[in-house]
């Protein structure tokens, strides 16, 4: 991936350009210091001067109002902030027309931002003030007063918070009265832009000590560039968070969400001072030091799914290959393309207007539907159907391009979603609120056109990433869960146990679903972990360490050769892992394909082939993964061999005594108990009348309390309970 870029042979300005910004994806407005605002039409390739601006009016910084917001309002649709170093602030309409000036500070305002809901503006300047200003130019707060001159500002993703600069230190300030300051040292020289994105929830920075830093919001560093040859000057996520863009002198460069860079280009610009990115992420236009306007646009993205790969040869065509037979396929579209996502063996490209569905069995006759409201941040693939997120919507499609439902929840805000707040299976769509990040939307996707709204999901603390299984049936789906304290959670979607958050593993720094079987690849703290059977803690929680393939601290030295610090798993397709190093590079590792069969074994019921797969193998953790499916599967004989396998002599011998129960209620119940779950052992129970058991379980497992509970739940006066007590616990003596 690359920036291609495209400058003009003469500057339209005839002064430093100062600040640009996107009003739509076709349109760019500038201005500088020759006092000039101009329109850049990339359709046209027009240039048009919109307005002379007043001679005392020097522009700083320049920013239009989130078009995400003014949805069916006139009011306020094509409002322009532009920023001054006389101390004011000016809100211009699209025409050039001035419609209010705001004396704002002592001395220039450096930067002025909207905040991402539209309710109001921040303005920093040379006085080392930062306020806080309605729509309508009036002053609400002054939230920071120093001595310092501050050189940048940004809105927080909920828009109540601000980060700003303060010297070579970077500040979180809480809007909420009496909050405390998160203050750290950033650079070692002056910081002169910041930028916090919406999506992704991370800051980038950059300053005279040539070096930009991505940071998280506790202020830890998570990636230092090397040192440039000139100060960065200009910084800017795109929309969705996965790039952003640096300028410095002469230097435009394309970086990953991480920090590392994907390309590095040389333009004849001077100074980048300002860089803005279009609605939909594919073009940047930066504002140029001796008079150009630069554009670049994003190509060669490259895809891969198992032997296809995809690449953007050009703004309006992909290159596909088929690498077992060397076969290529070019495709052209008349419009240029916005989104792309290859994967289940269709590839999906979107332009502004209209979405193409491609088959891997067909690349001449894709399907082709208008989109409903031309604006797609994000494409998401699943086996049976795929999601756009649009300006503001949520649309469900299959792959014959037709659309099966468009989910809904409060508070919604589709233009922030990103991979890790939302994620689709076959049969289950699930959300991160927007506003209670400890809250999470479950949908199921019904057959004919329908959603039906699960109960949520909630969380004690914060929820910064989920994702669901792709394999097996409704009953099997899981949802994976990462809180802020990265520590991985794993729940049933559906069934008896459904919504019971169970922990499987700390410190996880990025987690992926294999596409063909329940088995969930971690990248823990330093290790990388490949659970290959999550529902072990539906099981028999005990066998979690024993089902999982761990690189742990005798393989440090190995694992930090082959993947480095803090990788990244991008897929994980069959029995192939590809994970991205920190510094962009891919690495392709393998894991052991026999658990892949004995999911396909288990599933299908044949635990006479898994046992002798196993039997042949003659591997510990294949045997664990074995016993966790057979007590989730209640198969007594194969949970007793296993067992006995991995040396768990206790639980064979519980297993034979089960064996002995003539009652099969009576021995799922006891199942039930070895998984830890006591309440589906006593409903068992009760529900087939055995009350007598159901107490004396509670009373061996010291549950005193539950005694009193089962004579409220079962519907017999006391006489009648100890009637049925006796005649039960007479025909349990009868039965030995």
């Amino acid at each position: 991936m690359r920036f291609k870029i495209s400058l003009e042979k003469e500057p339209k300005h005839i002064d430093v350009v100062c600040c640009v910004g996107w009003n739509n994806t076709e349109e760019v407005y500038s201005c500088g210091d020759d006092h000039v605002l101009k329109r850049w039409n990339l359709v046209t390739n027009e240039t048009v001067k919109v307005a002379d601006l007043p001679q005392e009016l020097y522009p700083t910084d320049l920013h239009w109002f989130p078009r995400a917001q003014v949805v069916g309002k006139k009011q306020g649709l094509d409002l322009l902030l532009i920023t001054s170093a006389d101390g004011k602030f000016h809100l211009i309409n699209r025409n050039g027309r001035i419609e209010k000036s705001v004396d704002a500070h002592k001395g220039a305002v450096l930067t002025g931002r909207w905040s991402f809901d539209g309710a109001g503006l921040l303005t920093a300047g040379e006085d080392g003030q930062v306020k806080i200003w309605s729509r309508s130019g009036m002053l609400r707060s002054t939230i920071i007063q120093s001595d310092t001159p501050i050189y940048s500002a940004a809105w927080g993703p909920d828009s109540n918070q601000v980060l700003h600069t303060l010297g070579k230190n970077l500040v979180i300030k809480h809007l909420a009265p009496n909050s405390k300051p998160n203050r750290w040292k950033a650079h070692d020289g002056l910081i002169l832009k910041v930028a916090w994105n919406p999506s992704n929830n991370l800051i980038v920075s950059g300053g005279e000590d040539c070096r930009y830093k991505v940071w998280d919001t506790y202020g830890r560093q998570l990636f230092n560039s090397i040192a440039h040859d000139y100060p960065i000057t200009a910084l800017s996520w795109s929309p969705g968070g996965d790039l952003f863009a640096v300028g410095s002198f002469n230097t435009l460069r394309l970086c990953d969400r991480v920090g590392w860079s994907y390309s590095l280009e040389k333009p004849n610009t001077g100074s980048i001072f300002n860089i803005a990115w279009s609605s939909d992420g594919t073009q940047v236009a930066g504002a140029c030091g001796n008079g150009h306007v630069i554009f670049a646009h994003i190509i060669e993205r490259r895809l891969e799914w198992k032997n296809y790969e995809a690449s953007m040869t050009s703004r309006k065509s992909i290159s596909v290959r088929d690498v077992s037979n060397e076969a290529r396929e070019q495709l052209e579209f008349p419009d240029r393309v916005i989104k792309l996502a290859l994967g289940y063996n269709h590839l999906v490209v979107v332009t502004p207007s209209q979405c193409h569905v491609y088959s891997t069995r067909n690349w001449n006759t894709p399907g082709i539907f208008n989109l409903r409201e031309g604006s797609v941040s994000m494409v998401l693939l699943a086996e049976r159907h795929f999601l756009l997120a649009e300006k503001a919507s949520v649309y469900l499609y299959n792959y014959d391009c037709k659309l099966i439902c468009s989910p809904r929840w409060a508070g919604m805000q589709p233009e922030t979603l990103n991979l890790a707040s939302i994620s689709i299976s076959n049969d289950t769509i699930a959300v991160r609120d927007q506003l209670d990040s400890k809250t999470v939307h479950l949908f199921e996707v019904g057959s004919a056109r329908s959603l039906v709204d699960l109960p949520s999901l909630h969380h004690w603390v914060g929820v910064v990433e989920v994702t669901l299984n792709q394999a097996g049936s409704a009953l099997e789906r899981q949802i994976a869960v990462v809180d802020r304290n990265r520590d991985l959670y794993l729940a049933l979607v559906r069934g008896s146990l459904h919504k019971k958050l169970r922990k499987l593993a700390p410190m996880i720094q990025s987690l992926c679903w294999n596409t063909d079987t329940n088995i969930l690849a971690t990248v823990q703290d330093t290790n990388l972990t490949v659970w290959y059977y999550p529902m072990v803690l539906y099981a028999d929680s005990r066998l979690l360490k024993k089902t999982a393939h761990i690189k742990d601290s005798r393989h440090v030295l190995e694992f930090n050769i082959e993947f480095g610090k803090s990788p990244t798993v991008m897929s994980f397709v069959g029995n192939h892992l590809r994970v991205r190093r920190m510094d962009g590079s891919l690495v392709n590792s393998v894991i052991s394909p026999y658990p892949t069969v004995l999911h396909g074994y288990t599933s299908a019921s044949r635990w006479d082939d898994a046992l002798r797969m196993c039997r042949f193998v003659r591997d510990h953790t294949l045997w664990a993964c074995l016993a966790a499916m057979a007590v989730y599967g209640r198969e007594l004989e194969t949970a007793e061999e296993a067992y006995a396998a991995i040396d768990e002599v206790d639980k064979v011998f519980y297993l034979q005594n089960v064996k002995k129960i003539p009652i099969r209620a009576a021995q799922l119940a006891e199942m039930a108990l070895l998984s830890g779950n006591v309440s589906e052992a006593e409903n068992l129970l009760l529900q087939n009348g055995f009350v007598f058991r159901a107490i004396m379980t509670n009373l061996n497992l010291h549950n005193w309390n539950r005694q009193v509970s089962i004579f409220h739940r079962v519907e017999l006066d006391p006489e009648k309970i100890n009637e049925k007590v006796e005649q039960e616990y007479e025909r349990e003596r009868d039965n030995g």
